[in-house]
């Protein structure tokens, strides 16, 4: 009842594995990824422990194929079940039981494997390989532009529901909150692709922003930051304002970072410039002159600028 694609970055190194269906909240049960480790995708009457349970065999360093082997051995359900395992080496293997709903099956092309089951067609899933392999982009947006020629040829015999993306990093991590990427869900929408890539889309833009604003000590510190250190942040501020449009949170910081740095006129016109966009930020410039982050309140801003 899903189709997905798991798949190792050649470029990066990246670990991915991408799902659309037509059914609820596909993300927290078929996509399952660890990094330095490799990634699962688990479908088909959904036996969700094959997940974290696949990703800690990887993890002992057990290749792919045994992986699933130990996996399926231990499940008495596994003619309805459907499986893709790839390891830290880019192996993949797979599995889809007798009893799963055609179209159904798998194609593998390298380090990538796309599994399906309940599919309009036979034509999906070497659609989904062929997206993946002629699409540009970064790794992310190659597994978005696989599920949507999987869509277009067909998809989900169903309809469409959810979909998710996430990526995790090549590298193994000490601690199991790093490494994540991308953790990306549509759980209910008409066009879950198209709110997938609106969704990446805004997590790169805020990415550039937490970088901008939340680097340790670039607000919080006992010293303001100037210099390149600074423009630098002011430039991340200003590209996240273009890709956010009408948000005016990126430019209420951009005046934050030049009050502490010194530069007040420019500081207030561009506080002032988000209080008139959206005047419930006055009680958070407010907020963060109580804690001692700027020196100003809201209402000497606003004096400052009418001067």
């Amino acid at each position: 009842m899903t189709f997905s694609i798991v798949a190792k970055d050649e470029a990066t190194g990246r670990f991915g594995v991408a799902t659309a269906t037509h059914a609820y909240g596909a993300g927290i049960v078929v996509g399952h990824a660890r990094a330095g480790v490799g990634a699962v995708a688990t479908q088909s009457f959904v036996e969700v422990s094959y997940g974290p349970r696949g990703l800690d065999l990887l993890g002992m360093g057990i290749a792919a194929d045994a992986a699933l082997t130990a996996l399926l051995s231990a499940d008495p359900d596994r003619d309805i079940r459907q499986v893709a395992v790839l390891d830290s080496s880019g192996a993949v293997a797979h599995h889809t039981g007798a009893r799963c709903v055609p179209s159904c099956g798998s194609v593998v092309s390298g380090s990538m494997v796309a599994i399906g089951n309940m599919l309009d067609n036979d034509r999906v899933l070497p659609a989904i390989a062929d997206g993946y392999e002629t699409a540009g982009g970064e790794f992310a947006e190659r597994l978005l532009a696989a599920l949507r020629a999987g869509e277009r040829a067909g998809g989900d015999v169903r309809g469409r529901m959810s979909a998710s993306l996430r990526v995790v990093a090549a590298e193994p991590v000490s601690h199991p909150w790093e490494g994540g990427v991308y953790d990306l869900r549509a759980d209910f929408d008409p066009d879950p692709l198209q709110a997938l890539t609106t969704s990446l889309r805004m997590s790169r833009a805020y990415g550039v922003f937490f970088e901008s604003v939340f680097a340790p000590g670039l607000v919080t510190g006992s010293e303001p930051v100037t210099g390149d250190a600074l423009e630098d942040a002011l430039a991340g501020l200003r590209a996240t304002q273009r890709e956010l449009g009408d948000d005016p949170e990126p430019t209420v910081w951009q005046g934050v970072l030049l009050l502490r740095a010194g530069d007040t006129g420019r500081g207030c016109e561009l506080v002032a410039e988000a209080i008139a966009a959206r005047p419930g930020l006055a009680r958070f410039v407010d907020g963060l002159a109580r804690v001692g982050t700027i020196a100003l309140t809201s209402e000497e801003i606003l004096g400052r600028v009418k001067e």
